[in-house]
């Protein structure tokens, strides 16, 4: 098996920096899921230098990539160049550019995976890798979760749903979901050697207990959607329910562990002895579940069935996984009860926001309440009042405090379709649409192809897309790199798999002598091509390294501030240079400002906010009360009803416009004080 793989890493040399790109994204899922700019724009300079090396150290040719593959990369760098352009119509443009690199971020991920062609040993190795890599890091969580006090535990699971190493329970949650996937088809490939094949099924069951110990409505809902995907659409369905009956049994001895971590808590917080059992439940099951699908496997691998006892048995297991499809069903319609009258539950709940669900049972079934539909609500709103190119790429905050009925304030829609449509319009939506489509033809054709390894590994890689986005389409994944990048990733894998053209002859093959004149005309647009690409490297590590640095610059000045003012203002002069479309170093110096009592600086400061982000109601909070403590009654009310109008459902700001019209003089200490103590959002 050595030495095959070692053949196979010759013929596809691009492996050995998409294993480079793995190692990048399983370091962000150690910490935040990859969220802070600060983890994701260097990665995206890593990748940046990773595609220069695969490109001049193996070289890329057009002709090479299959059709549907260019369609995508196209389509999705059309797309990226949108997400760019809309800084200019964008209401916050600093977040518009966040937004556009992190588009970026995801295309330079995809072309790493999908320019260059695999071998399905190659291929495979990659998957496999990356899942098993995800696993260690769900063992290393279980480890860390068994040593923790009751102190960490309350930070590590807050309210019972565990957070880490995410910090998100629903992004926890889907980070081991998204592996999950394909640890399960692969298990069932028997072109892996048997201990892996029982490796990834013991993965499988713990990755899936951890999923369930977030407490995620959105995957409860996303796996069956998942398990219809899986029988519908992909081959070899025996093979499937043959691996899942073992992985779904020890599920189901865990779960009703793992349910009681959350179900039984004492002041709110998780009880040690109750999550300790669970995680001793679910490595028991896991190793049972390992040892038994690979004893299968070990069994399988040495024995060939004849033709008809082949044939004899896949009709039996046929059986079989019909007669437990209709009991499952039977089960869930009896549990569920009426379906008609579920779904209208479930809707109501819906539009009815966290108090419409039941305070009794299980989190995952009291309900779909949210403010997911004001969100949505809002979001199609905009798309209607700018369907064309949308309102600029992760603009969404703004609009939702202007117009949302929540007391929340999201900075995204919530829906990776919704965002496309309403921050890029109909022009994004088609050119996502477009690209995604080329790419999942290709991987089509990947996993119907010839090899079985490939097809195995096609459909596994594809899997953690159609996770992504089914989960996607009501939770705010996008903006989480280690779980978006991972997506995209794993579809170019399957998009490598893909048959390629055929080469045409090596250079140099033709009559002799005729090289001379047409090799010199095609020289210059080669070299007109690699400018071309060098040039937009460049501006591609100077987006990314501009915001990168701007927001070092920014933790250093908050750091710092209260011992060496004048160091922090001159970071801050250094993060505004760095990013000059955003305001956030503006409004960090006009803060310091107001604490130091320098009212004069604190007023230009946040006037160079509104200079950058009009529309800042946060800004012009600031300058209404710094207005209102001056005397200048007039300015202060100006201010103060912009801000009111800007951010309609924050009491604070109404409650500072009413006393100014009073005549009253604000305190900034005091207004200052209220927005810390009650968490005021401007």
């Amino acid at each position: 098996m050595t030495a095959k793989l070692t053949a196979a890493l010759r013929s596809a040399p691009a492996t050995v920096p998409a294993f480079a790109a793995l190692a990048l994204l399983i370091a962000w899922a150690t910490d935040q899921a990859g969220y802070p700019v600060t983890h994701w724009a260097p990665g995206g300079l890593v990748l940046i230098g990773l595609l220069a090396i695969a490109v001049g150290l193996v070289g890329l040719r057009a002709r090479e990539i299959p059709p549907p593959v260019l369609l995508a990369l196209g389509a999705l760098a059309a797309f990226t160049a949108l997400s760019y352009l809309s800084i200019l119509w964008a209401g916050v443009p600093g977040d518009a550019w966040e937004g556009a690199n992190r588009t970026l971020l995801y295309l330079l991920v995809f072309a790493l995976f999908a320019c260059w062609r695999q071998h399905p040993l190659t291929a495979a190795a990659l998957l496999v890798a990356w899942v098993l890599s995800v696993s260690g890091l769900a063992l290393f969580t279980v480890v860390h979760l068994q040593s923790a006090g009751s102190w960490a535990l309350a930070g590590l699971l807050p309210g019972g749903r565990l957070i880490y190493p995410s910090g998100y329970a629903n992004a926890n949650a889907a980070q081991w979901l998204m592996a999950f996937w394909p640890a399960l088809l692969l298990a069932r490939s028997a072109r892996l050697h048997w201990a892996l094949r029982g490796l990834l099924a013991g993965s499988a069951v713990l990755l899936a207990a951890l999923a369930l110990l977030s407490q995620s409505r959105g995957s409860f809902y996303a796996t069956p959607v998942m398990l219809l995907g899986v029988f519908a659409l992909l081959p070899e369905r025996t093979r499937s329910f043959v691996m899942l009956a073992p992985i779904g049994g020890g599920i189901a001895a865990a779960v009703p562990s793992v349910l009681r971590v959350g179900d039984h808590l004492r002041g709110g917080q998780v009880v040690g002895a109750t999550l300790h059992h669970a995680l001793a439940v679910t490595l028991l099951a896991s190793t049972a579940v390992a040892v038994a699908v690979a004893a299968g496997a070990a069994v399988e691998s040495r024995r060939t069935l004849q033709p008809g006892a082949a044939a004899r048995l896949h009709r039996a297991t046929g059986a079989v996984a019909l007669a437990a499809l209709v009991l499952v069903l039977a089960g869930g319609l009896a549990a569920a009860g009426n379906p008609l009258t579920r779904l209208e539950s479930g809707w109501n709940t819906f539009k009815g926001g966290y108090g419409a669900n039941s305070t009794t049972g299980n989190r995952l079934i009291s309900g779909l309440g949210s403010n997911r539909y004001d969100f949505f609500r809002v979001a199609l709103d905009e798309f209607a009042a700018h369907p064309a190119v949308g309102i600029g790429a992760d603009n969404f905050q703004q609009q939702y405090l202007v117009h949302g009925r929540s007391t929340e304030t999201p900075r995204y829609p919530h829906s990776v379709e919704l965002r496309t449509l309403t921050q890029t319009g109909l022009l994004g939506s088609l050119l996502a649409v477009i690209g995604l489509a080329g790419a999942l033809f290709a991987a089509v054709r990947a996993w119907r192809g010839p090899d079985p390894l490939g097809r195995a590994v096609a459909a596994g890689a594809v899997s953690v897309f159609a996770y992504w986005v089914v989960h996607g389409s009501f939770d705010w994944f996008w903006e989480f790199a280690g779980l978006g990048a991972p997506a995209f990733a794993m579809l170019g894998l399957a998009c490598a798999l893909a048959p390629r053209p055929t080469g045409d002859p090596a250079p140099g093959a033709g009559a002799p002598g005729a090289e001379t004149g047409s090799a010199s005309r095609a020289r210059r647009p080669r070299g007109l091509r690699l400018g071309a690409a060098v040039g937009l490297a460049a501006l591609g590590a100077l987006s990314f390294a501009g915001p990168w640095l701007s927001q070092l610059e920014l933790e250093s000045a908050a750091r710092s501030w209260t011992s060496s003012p004048g160091d922090a203002y001159a970071r801050l002069r250094s993060a505004a240079e760095l990013n000059p479309l955003s305001d956030e170093a503006d409004l960090l110096a006009g803060n310091i400002a107001l604490r130091l009592g320098q009212l004069p600086r604190a007023r230009d400061e946040f006037l160079k906010a509104l200079a950058r982000t009009p529309e800042d109601s946060y800004a012009t909070l600031e300058l209404g009360v710094i207005a209102s403590f001056d005397g200048e009654r007039a300015d202060a009310i100006g201010y103060l009803a912009r801000a009111a109008r800007l951010n309609p459902r924050e009491p604070l700001g109404a409650e500072a416009l009413e006393l100014a019209r009073q005549g009253k003089r604000l305190s900034f200490q005091g207004v200052n004080r209220a927005i810390l103590l009650k968490g005021r959002n401007f």
